[in-house]
Order: structure tokens, then C-alpha cells, then sequence
């Protein structure tokens, strides 16, 4: 089951996307986020770190209603690299195919079902060999509320993708608890237009046609979205984005924290947003399939952590990074 990287839509609009002016009207509902039960490897390093570069594990969760366990349908790293002055945003697949602490080789969206944040952490840094300072959760809803607190969000709709992002609407439709959401409305033809909070969350999910990557794509792009919908927000309209948004986000950042890190955020001058997604892409350091009893997932050559970390430490884009030149044998794989 697939939902949008909603938690990166919310901590984007904390921490880059509002003035540093808003913060005077959230700062003491920020407080409400706070998770006092955060894992204590945060405040350790026990992997690769560098000053003036902040990881902030961004966790999506996909709990519907009656659901009493969820797991991280979205793992994202927000790098905010005060050194190289960029926004970096690395996606995770939920896919990969990790070592878990005390449950062995599986999928990594698994780790939040067993022990939620506080192992999912754990279990990243352990695998990605990679420091994370923060996190930030958010549930399955918060990305419909939204979207429709923005007005909807434009994106460009393929012919191709028009009649699965239709089978999902009946589904997010009825999930949508928007008294104004009206009658349901189905997308009927391909081009740049407007969607609301569930048809959004529609396109979002589309997988079959393509591939799990094309989804991530696809959700990268409603993200970008959601930030110009954000800078483009009269000042007047914050109250309400921040109420809707707050209800829905956990972090073990203290309000002064992310008023900090937005301050650094807003001084990189330049808030585009480079985007990666690890394992790598194609099927030279990664390869996907049925394995063992993991059912299907996606394993990798621990030789391209070093192109991760190029890319977070070091500014450089997997394309552009000579060590993917290299070909691994299937047995470097994981």
C-alpha cells in the first residue's frame, strides 16, 4: 500500500517554506510535536556526520482507520547542508532490504511495525552507515488536509496514468473527511491541472503501470508542488495551514530547534531541493526481486553507501559520481 511522502511535505513547510516571521505565530503550538520518548541515538554519533550538515529522517506512516499498527510507507532524509549551502532530500525503498535489530533480514518499511521510530533509526544508521540528528512522523491523512488547506496542488497528468490514478479515488474519497469535499470527481483528461486532497493522494499511488520508482517520482513532484503552493500563500492564510498541519507531526525537535533550523534553511539563499533515491536505480548496484523468505525486495552493493554519502557530505549527484562506473558482481550485493 502506497501514500505520499506526506512527512516531508509538512517538515518542508516548517523549515523552508514559511518566512522566518510565521514562526512568531507557531512557536508555542510547535511545542505540541514534541516526542519526549525519542531515541537516544540521536544524540550519539556513532556514523558518518559533519558539522554544519543536519540529517532529519522524514517517516510516513500508512495507518488507515481500525488500523492499530502502521508501517513507514515514506522514509525520506532532509539534508540541510549549511556547508555546501543546499536542501538535499534522499528517498528511501521501503524495499530494501536491511538487517533489522532482533528480526533479521527484511523489508526496511517493517522496522516501524516492530518498534516504530526508535527502531527505524536504528535500524537505517546500522544499515546506511549514515548519522541521523532528527526525525519528524506524520500519519496517512495529513497529506489530503493538506492539500486542500493549499487550494490543491498542479501537476501534469499523463494519458497513461488517467485510469489508475480513477481506480484509487472511490478508495481515497471515502478516507477524505473534508465536509466540503463535494461530490466525488474523476480525472478526465491527461495535462497540467489542479488536484484536491484525494484525487492528489490518487495520483500518488499510482505503481502498476510503471514501477515503484516512477511512484516516488511522481510523489516528488506533488511535493515541489506543495512547497510553491506554500511560498505562494498570503501571510493571512498561516493560521490555518499550521492547524492543520500540527496535529498530525511527531518530532524530538524542541521548538527552538526548528526555529534554528529554519533560520539556516532560510539563509541558504537558494531552497530548490536536489533529489536522490537509494539503492541506486539500476539494476548494476541494486536488483530487485523474491529472496529467501523476504519476499520481494530490493538488495544492494554496500559499495554505493560511499555514492550516498558523496551526495549528502559532499554535494555530488549519483550521475555525476565516477564510482558508479564501477560494476559490482551479484555477490557485493547485500
Amino acid at each position: 500500500m502506497s501514500s505520499l511522502k506526506k512527512l516531508v511535505i509538512i517538515l518542508v513547510i516548517l523549515v523552508v517554506a514559511f518566512p522566518v516571521g510565521a514562526f512568531g505565530y507557531v512557536y508555542f503550538k510547535l511545542n505540541s510535536m514534541h516526542d519526549p520518548n525519542a531515541n537516544s541515538l540521536l544524540g550519539e554519533t556513532n556514523f558518518k556526520a559533519e558539522n554544519g550538515i543536519t540529517n532529519i529522517l522524514l517517516i510516513g506512516t500508512d495507518g488507515r482507520p481500525g488500523e492499530k499498527d502502521s508501517r513507514s510507507d515514506a522514509m525520506m532524509i532532509l539534508t540541510v547542508d549549511n556547508k555546501n549551502k543546499s536542501l538535499k532530500l534522499t528517498s528511501l525503498a521501503r524495499d530494501s532490504y536491511v538487517d533489522i535489530p532482533g528480526h533479521g533480514n527484511q523489508k526496511l518499511t517493517h522496522a516501524y511495525v516492530y518498534g516504530q521510530a526508535n527502531l527505524l533509526i536504528e535500524t537505517i544508521e546500522n544499515n546506511f552507515a549514515l548519522d541521523i540528528q532528527n526525525y519528524a512522523a506524520v500519519d496517512f491523512y495529513s497529506f489530503m488536509d493538506i492539500v486542500d488547506a493549499l487550494g490543491g496542488v498542479t501537476v501534469k497528468v499523463e494519458q497513461d496514468e488517467i485510469h489508475e490514478l480513477n481506480k484509487f479515488i472511490p478508495e481515497t474519497y471515502a478516507w477524505d473527511e473534508n465536509s466540503n469535499k463535494g461530490s466525488i470527481q474523476y480525472i478526465k483528461k491527461s495535462g497540467t491541472q489542479t488536484l484536491n486532497g484525494y484525487q492528489a493522494l490518487s495520483y500518488s499511488r499510482i505503481r502498476k503501470n510503471d514501477s515503484a520508482f516512477e511512484r516516488d517520482s511522481r510523489q516528488r513532484k506533488v511535493i515541489q508542488a506543495l512547497i510553491d503552493g506554500v511560498k505562494a500563500l498570503p501571510v493571512t492564510k498561516y493560521p490555518k495551514l499550521v492547524d492543520t498541519i500540527l496535529p498530525y507531526v511527531k518530532t524530538n525537535m524542541k521548538p527552538t530547534e526548528i526555529l534554528g533550523l529554519g533560520g539556516t534553511v532560510l539563509s541558504l539563499d537558494d531552497l530548490s531541493i536536489k533529489q536522490e533515491e537509494f539503492p541506486i536505480d539500476d539494476d548494476i548496484h541494486s536488483t530487485g526481486g523474491i529472496y529467501g523468505d523476504a519476499g520481494w525486495v530490493l538488495r544492494f552493493d554496500p559499495d554505493t553507501l560511499d555514492i550516498l554519502h558523496d551526495f549528502i557530505f559532499s554535494n555530488i549527484r549519483f550521475k555525476d559520481n565516477p564510482l558508479l562506473k564501477t560494476n559490482p558482481t551479484q555477490n557485493n550485493l547485500k
